[in-house]
């Protein structure tokens, strides 16, 4: 990020030398390093929220994909069902009209027996 080398490093730290003194430079940097190490756990912790909100909309996503495939799901059970149904009843229907030419047929066999007797 700062490219500084030992020299430009050197210079500035005399610069800080003269211009603060030297009873004050140390007090000077402890806080230059709490300011440093306030900002870079802030960082951090920005950081961290920012990928918690990416993984929320990443499962907000996910659920919202699953939500559709099983609207999907149901769509394709009722249309079964309702085809399911139709099937019975021709079925049903094929059933009951069987039924009653097998009894018109027993009505003709039971008449043809008693004229023949």
């Amino acid at each position: 990020m700062f490219d500084f080398s030992f020299w430009e490093l050197a210079i500035v730290l005399a610069v800080a030398l003269v211009v603060v003194g030297p009873d004050k430079l140390p007090v000077l940097a402890a806080k230059l390093g709490r300011w440093v190490g306030k900002i870079r756990h802030m960082l951090t912790a920005m950081r961290s929220d920012i990928e918690q909100e990416l993984k929320a909309a990443e499962l907000q996503e996910m659920l919202e994909q699953q939500q559709d495939e099983i609207s999907q799901l149901r769509n394709i059970i009722k249309d079964t069902q309702h085809t399911a149904e139709q099937e019975i009843n021709a079925i049903s229907n094929d059933a009951d009209g069987l039924k009653q030419q097998a009894d018109i047929e027993v009505a003709k066999s039971t008449s043809a027996d008693k004229s023949g007797n």
